[in-house]
């Protein structure tokens, strides 16, 4: 079973950070942990607001202001939650991103959950560099919470129905043993999903005949199907509900698809690491999930 005993929540005031302290607070109530609320004060030299300006040193709060934004976050999380779960606040100066990561790794969080559509990076409807950059390099998984997500249930499980996608790479097996613990602690209903797409190298056998293309076809489904089948250990069955499903065409899409289907509240995707084919597995399907999806997306590095 997973512990999650320190949540860390960046809160930029909008209401897509509050609708994702919601989410922090119900999970924290849930597995009884504590909460990091975090406000970065981006450092802007004034020659980057004024082209061929003078450039001056940064602008730096003062403490009066640090008390402040510290008074305004705690009114943020007792309006929200009370005095359940425990909160802590932090304010810190500097980029945005490296400073959440940083914050994350020094108090070894084991998840940060963060709104989109809002400041600081995360803004209209396309993830900035911000986002990508936590959910790419956060060593602890990431819950992005969406404003068109339900507001979190206060004190039941949070999560009921799951949608976990696995392509068989590292970092999707690691997502799968979070999300059948998550599963597991709800009594939730896991589905396990894989999406086949067929390779550039694979596009010679797919312009054969056609007996030749239902043939590779099926037989390369059913070994998927195979593999995708004996990912979860039977007795997982005892404590939830799982099924197993197959999709095929683009992975992003067949997840999004899956996931309004089966009416997910949660979606939980691994994030591949820091190359350049990397980057693209990313580009094409995590950032565009995580762009699109109505509900909440998990998502766990390798």
């Amino acid at each position: 079973m997973i512990e999650i005993r320190r949540i860390l929540c960046p809160v930029d005031f909008s209401e897509c950070s509050r609708h994702a302290f919601d989410y922090a607070a119900a999970i924290a109530r849930w597995y009884g942990s504590a909460i990091t609320m975090l406000y970065v004060q981006p450092l802007v030299p004034l020659a980057a607001v004024a082209p061929g300006a003078p450039a001056f040193p940064a602008y730096v709060m003062t403490a009066a202001e640090r008390s402040a934004l510290i008074a305004g976050m705690r009114r943020l999380a007792e309006g929200e939650a009370g005095a359940n779960p425990v909160v802590d606040y932090q304010v810190a100066e500097g980029s945005v991103g490296v400073e959440i990561l940083a914050l994350a790794e020094k108090l070894s969080c084991d998840l940060m959950v963060m709104g989109t559509h809002g400041r600081s990076g995360f803004d209209r409807l396309l993830l900035g560099s911000v986002t990508e950059r936590i959910l790419r390099k956060a060593a602890c998984p990431v819950l992005v919470v969406p404003p068109r997500a339900p507001d979190a249930v206060p004190l039941a499980p949070v999560f009921r129905r799951i949608l976990c996608a696995v392509d068989f790479s590292d970092c999707s097996l690691k997502a799968l043993d979070f999300a059948i613990s998550l599963a597991e602690e709800a009594d939730a209903r896991l589905t396990v999903l894989h999406v086949v797409e067929f390779m550039p190298e694979e596009e010679e056998v797919l312009t054969g005949t056609p007996d030749t293309v239902r043939k590779f076809v099926a037989e390369t489904e059913a070994e998927r199907r195979r593999r995708l089948d004996a990912l979860v250990p039977g007795a997982v069955r005892s404590y939830c509900t799982v099924e197993t499903e197959m999709a095929r065409g683009k992975p992003g899409r067949a997840i999004l698809r899956v996931a309004a289907e089966r009416a997910a509240d949660l979606i939980v995707l691994g994030v591949h690491g820091r190359g350049a084919a990397d980057l693209a597995v990313f580009g094409s399907t995590t950032q565009h999930v995580v762009r699109a999806a109505a509900c909440p997306v998990l998502t766990l590095r390798d």
